[in-house]
């Protein structure tokens, strides 16, 4: 049996090493505060198309289990932190994602997140460029709205085209027979027709509102108000997610209750709502901006590979 030596060379993961000091250096020279918060969690993501790891905490000497959940991302607890007054905050941890298998995710996966009081999306984009650039080299990223992305490689124009059209387009670019909502279908041309050819670094900004997640929703950013967020590609491949954060503590819990509905309409069972997030909110999360990136897709760029395998000491495979 040879599966219990790493997937990763030596050399590999020294490289990987030196990524993190390199990192660690950016943000104690921008005076960002490293901070550590659990990955265990008593309350779950709201995203119903992220599965979380479930698991059951069974007090020593008896009592009654508490089910808790391994964290898909930082967020929830680092806002917390900003709403205690943390300023700015980075962290590098480890985070989970059932069902997350090939050849760039594995179920446990490594997660560079930091939060920018003062900045909105586009102050952290221009970031994000000067992170990236400090592991990668280059000249930073060109910016396009999503709009802008369907209407170069696409020739549509989602703004004024029907679901109808946009359905058509999807059964015949993408061979999906199935039926989905606008946004499905906007996700599906995303996804297999543009992502692709998004090779050289780009900042997608300007999602449509519906898409907003945690992010608020703003005016100016194309002709419709859209939400405020962006997504980095670079080499076809999702680098990096960021939003100019909703600070609504009831906006926040309206959206916490849509996605129980949708999980319902999905077939999929509820999950607790992290009640903690929003009294935090409530408290008064300050203006920021904040960003999700996939570190070992860094790596995996800083190495020239397409494999995650190749910068993981043991992925699951192996664990």
């Amino acid at each position: 049996m040879q599966d219990w030596q790493p997937t990763a060379t030596l050399e590999a993961l020294r490289q990987r090493a030196l990524i993190v000091d390199r990192i660690r250096r950016f943000f104690t020279e921008r005076e960002v505060l490293e901070v550590d918060t659990p990955a265990l969690s008593s309350a779950a993501v709201s995203d119903p198309h992220l599965v979380p790891f479930a698991c059951e905490y069974r007090p020593e000497g008896g009592g009654r289990a508490q089910r808790c959940f391994l964290q898909t991302s930082p967020e929830y607890p680092m806002k917390r932190l900003l709403a205690a007054g943390s300023g700015p905050i980075w962290q590098l941890c480890k985070v989970f994602r059932n069902g997350e298998t090939g050849g760039r995710h594995n179920p446990e996966f490594s997660m560079l997140e930091w939060y920018r009081p003062g900045f909105d999306h586009h102050a952290l984009m221009d970031e994000v460029d000067a992170l990236v650039d400090t592991v990668l080299g280059g000249q930073g990223s060109r910016r396009l709205t999503y709009a802008a992305c369907f209407a170069e490689v696409l020739d549509l124009d989602i703004h004024s085209c029907s679901d109808q059209i946009l359905a058509e387009q999807g059964r015949t670019r993408c061979g999906f027979s199935g039926d989905l909502d606008r946004d499905g279908w906007l996700n599906l041309l995303f996804s297999h027709c543009i992502e692709p050819q998004l090779r050289q670094p780009t900042m997608v900004y300007g999602f449509p509102a519906s898409q907003a997640a945690l992010a608020r929703v703003v005016e100016g950013d194309d002709r419709v108000p859209v939400a405020a967020r962006f997504e980095l590609f670079v080499e076809g491949m999702e680098l990096a997610n960021g939003y100019y954060e909703l600070t609504d503590a009831a906006e926040q819990a309206r959206r916490f209750a849509e996605d129980q509905r949708r999980r319902e309409i999905m077939g999929l069972d509820a999950l607790p709502v992290d009640e903690r997030l929003v009294a935090a909110l409530q408290a008064g999360l300050p203006d920021c901006a904040g960003v999700a990136l996939g570190f070992d897709r860094l790596v995996m760029l800083a190495q020239g590979t397409r494999l995650i395998d190749d910068v993981l000491a043991f992925p699951f495979e192996r664990a």
